[in-house]
């Protein structure tokens, strides 16, 4: 056997006996009444969950899916805002055996038919503000379960007097005791997540059980997290950063989720002076939302985002962890060490847990003062995500022979030997914390019919990195505003807001490249920063 099939089998061996029923049961039975959760609305009671209520509810609500009809295997879409009925489903899911489907609730109609139609769903659990949106768009679900509020925040929706079909959330229960026996296999399908590719429809990644505590223990063991931590979640739980460094890494280690809807730079500091928070997975748009915040006196340890920050740290008191990962990842494949954290806007180094190359376009290895393609290579299954879900053809190409997948990155090396995150490979853009694909919005602006040709870029934004332009050339007379007005309205129909075009730009050609490819570098080159 080769050295790396030794590996492999050794990573395989170190899941022996765990799934993610597993991981809840140990913290239930070991400190049943530490906090696993606190729930922070904007409107309404904060809530806390303790190890044990959390665990019962979950296999509550598991054995109301399965007298539903639903049974181990089947794929149930979770299209919910950061709520404790995210958690609470996402782990009866687990419970259950079924594959939770997290998608994201900026998606319009065309997106979740597509999600559903993808991996079968045969149910569905949502907010009352979404319940006609995915009733209307997931035609084949068998019911969908809606919780009473849209996060928090009252609902002029109620489940009564409408599709028999609909029921809520909270009629879903059952007695935790009646789930049925399920055999402990961490190869057992635990999730999806729909990513985007620089093909025109999001890919379905799917994790395992394995995948779901690899991420959980190794984000916990990159942060250093400890039972008596607490940890603050305002990033979409339907997102592998949330889902994965947050919520797993803080349920594998013992220690308290606190769960907001959303970012709320008015309520940061109060929420998390009032929960003791210790640490939380961050992005650039929400600390220069509190940049010009008085700092209180606070708990926080460190905060982790995409680049060590010490000028950031230093303004908030706090030492920044930089990182890099992907949901293919599960977590992150490149991290800063805590007490090592290196010079400003690094990554990091490889994480010890993985095997990175930085390729030059002819394949060698670049050296120190290059940049280069990311590969990384780990287990399928168990460090690296399992497959994408009916897809065979995408698995395919995401693998070399020697097992190393294709992030898509451009990644940098210092003399010193410290990574940094240079550019996207492919076609890509990063609009506050969503990747999009230039392709899927290209696609939807040529089902128009009104230009010829036409190119995406991403413009430079000073809040939420890149914003999605538009460059096409025109298939009629008509005036330049209105062809333009048309195609973003058109977006606006068949696009999630992030991914709607900021401008159109009408243009006479598209500058190209080699093998008559648009040079989009050119057009990118043409916006300047928005600022304001």
């Amino acid at each position: 056997m080769r050295l790396t099939e030794q590996l492999d089998a050794t990573r395989r061996q170190s899941m022996h006996g765990m799934d993610v029923p597993w991981m809840l049961r140990q913290w239930s039975d070991r400190a049943p009444d530490d906090l696993a959760l606190i729930w922070e609305p904007f409107t309404g009671t904060r809530q806390t969950w303790t190890y044990r209520e959390l665990r019962e509810q979950a296999r509550a609500f598991a054995t109301g899916l399965h007298t539903r009809g639903i049974r181990a295997g089947d794929f149930v879409i979770i299209h919910l805002d950061n709520c404790p009925e995210f958690v609470i489903s996402w782990y009866a899911c687990a419970e259950l055996g079924a594959v939770a489907v997290s998608t994201n609730t900026r998606s319009v109609a065309r997106d979740l038919s597509y999600f559903a139609a993808h991996t079968g769903a045969v149910a569905a659990i949502t907010h009352p503000g979404f319940a006609d949106l995915i009733t209307e768009s997931c035609g084949e679900l068998r019911f969908v379960a809606v919780t009473d509020t849209d996060a928090g925040e009252p609902s002029a929706r109620t489940t009564h007097g409408h599709d028999s079909h609909i029921i809520r959330f909270d009629d879903v229960g059952g007695d935790p005791v009646d789930v049925p026996p399920l055999e402990c296999d961490p190869m057992r399908d635990l999730s999806v997540q729909f990513t985007s590719g620089t093909t025109s429809r999001p890919k379905a990644v799917l994790w395992t059980h394995a995948n779901g505590l690899w991420a959980g223990k190794i984000s916990a063991a990159h942060m250093r997290l400890r039972r008596n931590d607490v940890g603050l979640a305002f990033l979409p739980l339907f997102h592998t950063n949330a889902q994965a460094y947050s919520m797993l890494a803080t349920h594998w280690s013992g220690g308290t989720l606190v769960v907001q809807p959303r970012f709320s730079a008015s309520r940061f500091w109060e929420v998390s002076l009032r929960n003791r928070v210790s640490w939380c997975s961050t992005i650039p748009f929400a600390f220069k939302a509190v940049m010009d915040q008085p700092v209180p006196e606070h708990d926080y340890r460190f905060w982790g985002t995409a680049a060590h920050l010490p000028g950031i740290g230093a303004h908030f008191g706090i030492e920044t962890i930089g990182w890099w990962g992907m949901t293919e990842t599960l977590t992150q494949g490149i991290v800063t060490d805590p007490d090592h954290p290196g010079p400003h806007a690094t990554i990091g180094r490889v994480a010890p847990e993985y095997e990175i190359q930085i390729r030059r376009a002819d394949g060698s290895t670049a050296e120190p003062g290059e940049k280069g393609h990311l590969l990384i290579r780990g287990v399928r299954g168990v460090s690296m995500f399992k497959e994408y879900y009916g897809n065979p053809d995408a698995n395919a190409a995401a693998f070399d022979d020697d097992g190393w997948f294709d992030t898509g990155d451009v990644i940098r090396i210092d003399d010193e030997g410290w990574l940094f995150f240079s550019d996207r490979d492919k076609d890509m853009l990063k609009v506050g914390a969503e990747n999009v694909a230039a392709s899927e919005i290209e696609t939807v602006i040529m089902q128009t019919g009104l230009v010829d040709e036409c190119a995406v870029v991403a413009q430079k934004h000073h809040m939420l990195d890149e914003v999605p332009v538009a460059f096409v050339i025109p298939a009629s007379d008509r005036p330049a505003d209105e062809i333009a007005a048309l195609i973003i309205a058109h977006c606006r129909e068949n696009l999630a807001d992030f991914k709607v075009v900021r401008e159109v730009h009408i243009v006479d050609s598209l500058p190209r490249s080699t093998l008559d490819k648009i040079a989009k570098n050119e057009l990118r080159s043409l916006l300047p920063e928005i600022t304001a």
